[in-house]
C-alpha cells in the first residue's frame, strides 16, 4: 500500500503536505521540528510567515480588496504522544495509520489545510469576484486577506493560545480547525466549571457509644442525602445538542484515613485503590466530614448560573433542615470559560453553501468540551472587535488520541473543497 499512498500523495498535494507532518512527531512544549518544517515551507512557496516569541507560527496573505473583511483560521501543531519517530501507512480502506502510535491528525489535518489554502492565494492571481452558481471551480475572487495562526502546547495546557497576539490579528471571525468529523461546524462549546461540595456534622462519636444521641449526625449519610438533590446528567439542551450538564466525579467521607494511612506508609501499589481502601475502612465513628466534586459543563453563562442558583438553593435547604446538626457548603471555581453562540450567523451560511459545492451536508451543533474557541472569545483583535470563532471538522478522524488512531484520506481531500469554498463564499457573501 505504500506505493499507492506515494501515488496518491503526488496527485494530491493537500494529502503530501498532511503526510509530510504527521511524520514529524511533535508532542507538546516540543514542536520545533514541526515550526522548522512549516516555516520552510512558507519560504519555498512565498508565504509570509514568522514566529512569535513563544513559537506560534503567525501567517498573513494580503488582501486584494480592502473594502472585504479577512478571515483566520487557527490549528495546533502539538499532538498527543511522544518524540518517537513515526512510520505512516495506508490500509486496504483508505484510512491512513502511524504503526504503533497515536497519528496526529488532530490537528494537522488543520494545519495541512490552511498552508495548502495560503499557497494557493499565495501563489495565483486573483480573480475578479463572479457569485454565479456556474463559477468556474477553484476561481479566488477579491478577497479581504487571510490569516493563520499555529499554535503550540494545546493538548496539554493550551500555553501556545495564550501566548498569541491577539491584539495583532486583523481577522473577526476565526475558523479553529479541530473538529474530528468532516462537515462539523460547532457553534458553541461548554465550560469547565468544578463545584466542591463540603458536609460536616457537627459532633462526632463513637458509633457503639453515642448512637443513640440524634443530634449525632452521620456526615457520609448527610452528603447522600444532599446529593440525591442535585441534578445529575442534561440539564439542558437545544436542537444544537446538550448545552448544560454536570456529573458527580467523587464523593469521599467516612472512616477512611486510618486505611489511607496504611496504604501510604506500606506503599502498597494497586489498580484500584477504591478496593483496597475499603477494606479497612473504619466502620464504628460517627463520621463528621463527607466530599464530593462535580463537572459543570455548559455552552451558556445564564444556563450555567441557573444551574449553579439550583445547586445552591438546594444546600440553603439544607443548612435550614440541618441547623445546629451539620452544615453544608458548596464552592465553584471556573476552569475554561464557555464559547457561547453568537448571534452573527454568516459564517454558519457561509459554510452550509461551502458544504454544498463540495457536495456534502454540514452539521452545526454545541460541543461538550473545551477547545481554542474558549480562549479566542474572550479577546478582541486590533480592532477592538470581540473575536468570533467556530470549531470545524476538515476530515473524518477515528480513534483520536489512541494507538488506533486513523484518518479517512478521501475525507481529507474533500474537506480541502470545504475550506478553500469556505473562503470563496466568504469573499463573495455581500452581507
Amino acid at each position: 500500500m505504500s506505493v499507492i499512498l506515494d501515488n496518491l500523495r503526488k496527485e494530491n498535494e493537500v494529502l503530501d503536505i498532511f503526510c509530510n507532518l504527521v511524520s514529524i512527531p511533535s508532542p507538546s512544549l516540543k514542536e520545533d521540528k514541526v515550526i522548522d518544517w512549516i516555516l520552510d515551507f512558507c519560504n519555498k512557496n512565498g508565504i509570509n510567515g514568522k514566529k512569535d516569541n513563544y513559537g506560534n507560527i503567525y501567517i498573513h496573505v494580503p488582501a486584494t480588496d480592502d473594502t472585504k473583511e479577512p478571515i483566520m483560521l487557527s490549528s495546533h501543531m502539538d499532538v498527543v504522544g511522544d518524540d518517537a519517530p513515526v512510520n505512516i501507512y495506508l490500509d486496504e480502506e483508505g484510512f491512513i495509520h502511524a504503526q504503533g502510535r497515536t497519528l496526529g491528525a488532530d490537528d494537522k489535518v488543520g494545519v495541512a489545510c490552511a498552508l495548502m489554502l495560503a499557497k494557493e492565494l499565495a501563489n495565483n492571481a486573483p480573480l475578479t469576484p463572479n457569485p454565479s452558481p456556474a463559477r468556474g471551480e477553484g476561481d479566488i475572487p477579491q478577497h479581504g486577506g487571510l490569516e493563520i495562526t499555529f499554535t503550540r502546547d494545546e493538548e496539554t495546557g493550551m500555553s501556545g493560545i495564550e501566548h498569541v497576539e491577539f491584539d495583532k490579528i486583523l481577522s473577526k471571525y476565526i475558523l479553529v480547525n479541530d473538529a474530528d468529523k468532516l462537515g462539523q461546524l460547532q457553534i458553541s462549546g461548554a465550560s469547565y466549571t468544578n463545584a466542591k461540595i463540603t458536609v460536616r456534622g457537627l459532633k462526632g462519636g463513637h458509633s457503639g457509644i453515642d448512637i443513640g444521641d440524634e443530634t449525632r449526625l452521620n456526615a457520609a449519610k448527610l452528603i447522600a442525602e444532599l446529593l440525591a438533590d442535585f441534578p445529575q446528567g442534561v440539564f439542558y439542551k437545544d436542537e444544537t445538542g446538550v448545552i448544560t450538564s454536570c456529573n458527580l466525579g467523587a464523593i469521599v467521607a467516612g472512616g477512611i484515613q486510618n486505611s489511607v494511612a496504611s496504604i501510604v506508609e506500606k506503599g502498597i501499589k494497586t489498580n484500584d485503590y477504591i478496593t483496597e481502601i475499603m477494606k479497612k475502612t473504619s466502620t464504628n465513628i460517627i463520621n463528621v466530614l463527607g466530599m464530593a466534586s462535580y463537572s459543570i459543563r455548559s455552552a451558556s453563562v445564564e444556563k450555567e448560573n441557573e444551574l449553579k442558583d439550583l445547586m445552591s438553593s438546594i444546600v440553603d435547604n439544607f443548612n435550614k433542615k440541618y441547623e445546629s446538626l451539620a452544615e453544608a457548603q458548596i464552592e465553584f471555581e471556573i476552569h475554561l470559560p464557555p464559547f457561547e453562540r453568537a448571534k452573527d450567523d454568516r459564517i454558519e451560511k457561509v459554510h452550509t453553501e461551502a458544504c454544498k459545492r463540495a457536495g456534502i451536508k454540514n452539521d452545526i451543533s454545541s460541543f461538550h468540551a473545551g477547545a481554542e474557541t474558549h480562549i479566542y472569545c474572550q479577546h478582541k483583535n486590533s480592532k477592538g472587535e470581540t473575536f468570533m470563532p467556530m470549531l470545524l471538522g476538515l476530515a473524518d478522524v477515528y480513534n483520536m488520541h489512541s494507538a488506533n488512531e486513523k484518518v479517512d484520506y478521501k475525507s481529507l481531500l474533500k474537506g480541502y473543497e470545504v475550506i478553500k469554498n469556505t473562503f470563496i463564499v466568504f469573499n463573495e457573501d455581500k452581507n
